[in-house]
């Protein structure tokens, strides 16, 4: 097994006894500007970039996927997230991650999305094991040194952890992250907790050193140390809870108002413009207004406003406008 960078990790929550905490990847949100800004406001222990096809990389569509993997060195350790189901793709993309500078490579075994179940990539490959561990066999003779994770849930149409997380543990991953619902689930009830923890004990019993990193309904850095203490996790990956809160990771900044938030939007704007210009759709940035302005008198007549701009330029120009009335 390949620890890489997550042994330091480990070493550093062991000796603060707090969780490892991870920013999740997730579909046109966790792109390059809005990694920065968490940088910046509250950085995690480490990130995934958003979740990347492997069949696309692999493709003559490469040069426009290849903006999902865009990087800065302040983002390290950061993990590339790839979906597909293909091994002899991941063998390849396992080695551009490599040749790119990334800390780690991570496969996508949980997205329920139907597109990506269309392919036989994400959640589907809990329904095919032997797919599943082949995959990971041909990603870590692709990553050399880097270590490899896996990303999936706890079943398909039910619970079924028992059966499943066994065929990933066996591989001897460096980490893996439980969501803890099935795919049928999605995200509409509680996550399963009890599960996760279900699958530390399934961990220790089988002596092994793979990090168990635990996801889903984590809504502050108290909720995410009492699931470590309560469950047993080697860390604990956020994904929807940091939402227009790049400061989520950082323990020092709490009450945060509404220009400061405005401010924050406005930077978030001219960073995705810097990084991707014209090259990705405008309405990625516009559905992070909504998040960076909410819980606040007139919030709602506020978005409005903001829902109404078509454009990056007319973007800065409005909340600069709406910055210099508070």
């Amino acid at each position: 097994m390949n620890q890489g960078f997550w042994k330091k990790l480990k070493e550093k929550s062991k000796k603060q006894k707090r969780p490892i905490l991870a920013l999740a990847p997730m579909a046109n949100v966790t792109d390059a500007a809005f990694r920065r800004m968490f940088v910046k406001y509250g950085k995690p222990d480490v990130i995934w970039t958003e979740f990347v096809s492997c069949d696309g990389l692999c493709s003559e569509g490469k040069e426009k996927l290849m903006l999902d993997l865009i990087f800065h060195k302040s983002e390290k350790p950061i993990v590339a997230h790839f979906f597909g189901a293909k091994p002899e793709n991941f063998y390849k993309c396992a080695k551009l991650a490599k040749e790119m500078g990334f800390d780690g490579i991570d496969i996508n075994m949980g997205c329920p999305d139907r597109g990506v179940l269309r392919q036989g990539a994400g959640s589907a490959l809990i329904l095919k094991p032997k797919l599943a561990q082949k995959i990971i066999k041909e990603t870590m003779r692709g990553a050399g040194k880097l270590p490899v994770s896996v990303k999936t849930r706890i079943g398909f149409n039910e619970i079924e952890f028992k059966k499943w997380i066994p065929n990933l543990l066996k591989m001897n991953l460096a980490a893996l992250t439980i969501h803890g619902r099935t795919k049928k689930e999605m995200s509409d009830v509680p996550a399963h907790w009890d599960i996760i923890g279900e699958v530390v004990k399934m961990r220790n019993k089988m002596k092994l050193k793979t990090l168990i990193i635990g996801n889903g309904d984590v809504v502050s850095l108290a909720d995410a140390r009492e699931k470590y203490e309560n469950y047993g996790v080697d860390g604990v990956m956020v994904g929807r809870g940091v939402f227009g809160t790049p400061w989520f990771f950082n323990p020092k900044r709490k009450n945060v108002s509404l220009k400061t938030r405005l401010k924050m939007a406005l930077e978030h704007t001219k960073l995705f413009e810097k990084i991707f210009g014209d090259k990705k759709h405008f309405d990625i940035i516009k559905k992070h207004y909504k998040a960076y302005v909410s819980g606040f008198d007139n919030a709602k007549k506020i978005r409005m406003k903001l829902m109404t701009v078509k454009t990056l330029k007319k973007a800065k120009k409005t909340l600069s406008g709406l910055i210099s009335k508070r």
